[in-house]
């Protein structure tokens, strides 16, 4: 055993930090990729997938050699540890690794010019929250979660998105796709809100190993006002049996104050960079909400 003294660089992630951040990203591994495919001196794009593309319905011609795809897919996957903001084109193209198509390689190639923009992006972890070791203090964990309703167009299931701060500091997201297919925009909702839920008890519960544990109900945002609803009102319940299990186990964790939910504006639900391709304006403002940033920039 050695003692290298602080941490500065551990498999392609370069770490800085001083009294009151540390600041997390792949400056490296970033242009690796980019240097691979060869697109160092491509003109870089300003957000990472066009927002009306029609991926899962592509039926252009089949790539050559799809093991190219699938390595450049697999380093951004990789590269999505400290790039939040890449989560919804990683799950997207990470869909099509069997039997890639031109037009999901074009995808991937504009993902990486998107990278040449910013390669130095990463995320900031901030020491002002209030967490206090063995001491009960008030909820410091924030949740988003949203979903895109029958988003896929071959199955029709629908998309889930979240994105949860500690404090002002992003510790967990992920986009995925829903195992069933959802009836409503509702029940769409709710079932992420039940996903989200489950990864907040769950981090509740790493904080309290580390010594660290919550007094207050954790704050769980959402769009959906009829799912606020459902949530909220057992009588509801009766009207939406296909969900009763999410229905119930949110509603539990309500009562027994692990958790309180709030309604955000959808021009305000930061999860929306989780569950769609956005335009350049929407993306640039959701980007700053999510504690990603690039130090090194120029002003």
């Amino acid at each position: 055993m050695k003692d290298l003294g602080m941490l500065k660089y551990f498999l392609g992630i370069e770490v800085a930090r001083n009294s009151t951040v540390i600041f997390l990203c792949q400056h490296k591994y970033a242009l690796d990729i980019i240097s691979k495919v060869g697109l160092l001196g491509a003109k870089p794009a300003s957000f990472p997938m066009d927002q009306h593309h029609q991926l899962p319905l592509a039926k252009g011609a089949l790539l050559p050699d799809p093991e190219r795809y699938r390595r450049l897919v697999g380093r951004l996957i990789y590269l999505s540890v400290t790039r939040p903001e890449l989560s919804y084109c990683v799950h997207t193209l990470a869909q099509f690794m069997q039997h890639p198509r031109q037009e999901h390689w074009d995808a991937a190639l504009r993902v990486v010019r998107y990278l040449k923009g910013n390669p130095g992006q990463g995320i900031l972890l901030r020491a002002n929250c209030d967490l206090q070791l063995y001491a009960w203090c008030d909820s410091q964990l924030y949740a988003w979660c949203d979903s895109d309703w029958a988003s896929c167009p071959l199955t029709r299931r629908s998309l889930t998105g979240w994105f949860i701060l500690l404090s002002d500091s992003p510790i967990s997201w992920k986009t995925k796709k829903q195992h069933t297919v959802s009836r409503s925009s509702s029940e769409a909702e709710y079932r992420s809100m039940a996903t989200t839920t489950c990864e907040l008890k769950w981090l509740k519960e790493l904080l309290s190993c580390l010594g660290c544990a919550h007094s207050g109900p954790m704050k769980l945002y959402c769009d959906n006002q009829a799912a606020l609803h459902i949530a909220a009102n057992p009588v509801f319940h009766e009207r939406t049996k296909h969900i009763e299990m999410d229905c119930h186990f949110v509603r539990d964790e309500l009562l027994q104050g692990t958790i309180s939910t709030h309604h955000v504006s959808s021009h305000a639900q930061p999860a929306d960079i989780f569950t769609k391709a956005l335009g350049k304006t929407q993306f640039d403002r959701i980007l700053s909400k999510l504690g990603i940033c690039n130090p090194s920039a120029p002003a």
